[in-house]
């Protein structure tokens, strides 16, 4: 009778220290998803300082352009480092739709990188971009359109992102972080 109850202590203990390890893990992963949303905050607000639009003005300055395009690189170095760290704190609680958002980021990368060429065509030829000059050729409205096109699909793409980091914070993370 003894022995059983020796046994019955074992495994007392040994789910006394399961449920132990499994409050130290937890509290790790609580600290470091704080971590990460505060340093995610702190991105946020000077991804919102730098406050890029992506409408596309009808400016026919080379000089235009090239600050247009300064600005955006900045603003998408900034997005991207955001969207990283967002994708940090997503991996904390499931990495597959972690490693789905990490295929967001690459995407948005792509689009931008195709927004800053479609800039960079313009600003060699500024007069492409008025849309109310009747002698424009082909090429040059083609040009308009595809700035246009890139630079919608960017901010589309950074809502959609949006949207679904709000939507897996609001599911998996909230949880986490109260």
């Amino acid at each position: 009778m003894e022995r059983a109850g020796s046994k019955i202590d074992s495994k007392l203990f040994i789910v006394e220290k399961i449920k132990e390890i499994m409050t130290e893990e937890l509290e790790k992963l609580k600290k470091l998803a704080k971590e990460y949303s505060d340093s995610l905050a702190k991105l946020g607000k000077e991804l919102s300082e730098i406050q890029f639009n992506y409408k596309v003005i009808e400016n026919t300055s080379e000089q235009y352009w090239q600050n247009r395009i300064n600005e955006f690189k900045k603003y998408n170095e900034k997005g991207t480092e955001y969207y990283t760290q967002a994708h940090a704190l997503m991996n904390l609680a499931d990495k597959e739709q972690s490693g789905l958002f990490l295929l967001n980021i690459s995407k948005l990368r792509q689009i931008g990188s195709k927004l800053i060429a479609n800039m960079e065509e313009v600003k060699q030829n500024p007069s492409v971009i008025k849309s109310k000059d009747k002698q424009q050729s082909k090429w040059s409205k083609e040009l308009r359109e595809k700035l246009i096109e890139s630079s919608n699909a960017c901010l589309h793409h950074e809502m959609d992102m949006n949207k679904f980091f709000r939507e897996f914070y609001e599911t998996h993370l909230k949880k986490i972080l109260e």
